[in-house]
């Protein structure tokens, strides 16, 4: 129960409360007299209206970036992942028994079609070959000791006959073809790249011994790399061989490529409901690694003619798309908000149609803004700069 000396201490500040609100009615009401304006009694103050054009100064051109509007060709694209590849890739095996004598490349190192890559030990074979020839020449001896005196022989038919009797009884043919074969065996024993690239994968030596088959190292080409990649089959019929394809690697974020189709495996794959799209991506310097995870926007589906603006130039306001076109004056601009109808859009760009009277459209060569625009209203003085957000511009 509140006692006598709490209620005697509310009651206090009752008063004080009172006194000070009467002070603060006078004090208002002086400065009506005193300004001569009647509000008349009961009548409510009004409220202030705020909105973005007291938020900024509007007596000051804003700066912004436009684009003009175009009148052209939109591309669609088919978006898809996949890896870089190789463009070409040999695997060099060992084509005949031996020691590994000679091997003057590393991994990573640039070759040349033809050029020697490793050597193994052909001092068997080059005896191998010595012995081939000696059988050869013996054979061819007895050759032209069988078939001495058949010169004279008149008939040219029946010379014939007993010339290739006496080379099969003589052996000339098979010791030929066991030269033939020992000279291809020795000169197997040095080993030349089939194609111009790089070394990758080195799995020999020098003084290992390897056998017919075994795996020495991977020759690569990476320029063009390959780049290959599962589209789905509703999009393949969009796709054809020659368009361009905007390739993008982990490896190098911000960095874009471009490439091109080169060929659509006209399989799809069951399980997936895909097919392969092989896209080539020029690789000078042969940064470009197999193996690398890529992304790839594929150019798809062409439309002509049509009006064409920046995605950044499209905003949206009461769940309306609109834009500010960029109108010039005499010193700076206006920025004029137009409620317009959008079309196709593809990653960069959003097609203007014209669709009832409720929106309007944008003319070629109109210039639309595209940066410093989003907290604009309409008619708000505007200037066109190269970067808004250096010249100070409205934040986004």
């Amino acid at each position: 129960m509140p006692t006598r000396r709490t209620l005697t201490t509310s009651a206090l500040a009752a008063v004080v409360a009172v006194a000070t609100g009467a002070a603060v009615y006078g004090r208002i009401q002086s400065a009506d007299a005193a300004s001569g304006e009647d509000t008349g009694k009961g009548a409510a103050a009004p409220l202030v209206q705020t909105s973005a054009a007291t938020g900024f100064a509007t007596d000051v051109a804003i700066p912004v970036q436009g684009v003009a509007a175009t009148r052209g060709e939109l591309v669609m694209s088919v978006s898809a992942a996949g890896q870089a590849e190789a463009w070409q890739k040999t695997v060099l095996v060992a084509q005949v028994n031996g020691r590994v004598v000679s091997l003057p490349v590393r991994e990573g190192d640039g070759v040349r079609n033809g050029q020697t890559v490793a050597g193994l030990d052909g001092a068997e074979y080059s005896l191998a070959v010595e012995e081939a020839q000696a059988a050869l020449a013996d054979a061819q001896n007895k050759l032209r000791e069988a078939t001495l005196f058949d010169d004279r022989i008149e008939d040219a038919a029946v010379r014939r006959e007993r010339a290739a009797a006496a080379s099969i009884r003589s052996g000339v043919e098979a010791a030929d073809v066991r030269l033939r074969r020992a000279r291809l065996d020795l000169s197997r024993t040095r080993m030349g790249s089939p194609i111009t690239g790089r070394v990758a994968s080195l799995k020999a030596v020098p003084g290992q011994w390897v056998r017919t088959g075994d795996e020495l190292m991977t020759i690569v080409d990476l320029d063009p790399i390959r780049v290959e990649v599962q589209v789905l089959e509703s999009e393949i019929a969009h796709l054809a061989p020659g368009r361009t394809a905007n390739v993008s690697f982990a490896a190098f974020p911000g960095e874009p490529f471009t490439g091109r189709i080169q060929t659509i495996n006209p399989i799809v794959e069951s399980g997936t409901r895909t097919a392969r799209v092989t896209v080539l991506v020029d690789n000078p310097g042969g940064r470009i690694l197999p193996g690398m995870y890529a992304r790839v926007s594929l150019e798809a589906r062409r439309y002509a003619d049509r009006v064409l603006v920046p995605r950044s130039a499209i905003l949206e306001r009461d769940r309306r798309a609109m834009l500010f076109v960029y109108e010039p004056g005499s010193a700076d601009g206006l920025a004029k908000w137009r409620y317009v109808t959008t079309g196709l859009q593809n990653g960069s760009m959003v097609e203007i149609v014209s669709q009832g009277v409720e929106t309007d459209s944008v003319k070629p060569g109109e210039v639309v803004l595209t940066e410093g625009h989003y907290t604009l209203i309409h008619d708000a003085r505007v200037r066109l700069v190269d970067d808004a957000k250096k010249e100070g511009g409205r934040p986004q």
